[in-house]
């Protein structure tokens, strides 16, 4: 094991069930939903047409599940993925997913953010596996809309 890989393993294990700070509220907005439908060929009516949402069961617009998923890492401000900067490290490596949950729609004009739990650091040859629960919340809701544990892999 190279010293890079076995720092990284130290300095993240003493995070393992810490949750990080959460990233700075992020407004979902309808051209961002147009934009991931176009994008992604789901142009459904609860995602791209506001006034036939009005009457629908979210009475109105809400974000895709595959859209809130996709941009839970990378919201910016605080520490939402809950991964610090780790000395030698030349990438990271989207390896996939565990157990993915959307309990509750992100209407279009709501406010999310992430918060991280790191669950467990494996060393992996000249890599580390990081397996990271990740939580979007929904401002000024108890329940979220996201939960889903992101498995990354470190290249040093």
């Amino acid at each position: 094991m190279s010293d890079a890989v076995k720092n990284a393993i130290e300095t993240l294990s003493v995070k393992i069930d810490q949750p990080s700070e959460p990233t700075d509220w992020f407004e979902m907005t309808q051209d961002r939903v147009n934009t991931f439908a176009d994008a992604t060929l789901d142009q459904q009516w609860i995602h791209v047409d506001p006034e036939r949402a009005k009457a629908g069961p979210f009475g109105g617009t809400i974000a895709h599940g595959q859209l809130t998923m996709s941009i839970m890492s990378f919201l910016p401000g605080g520490a939402g993925i809950g991964l610090p900067a780790l000395d030698g490290m030349k990438m990271g490596i989207n390896y996939g997913w565990n157990k993915v949950r959307f309990m509750s729609p992100v209407a279009v004009g709501n406010k999310i953010r992430t918060v991280g739990k790191l669950k467990s650091v494996v060393e992996k040859g000249p890599m580390i596996e990081v397996v990271n629960e990740l939580t979007v919340e929904i401002e000024g809701q108890d329940k979220p809309a996201c939960v889903a544990q992101s498995v990354l892999r470190i290249v040093f």
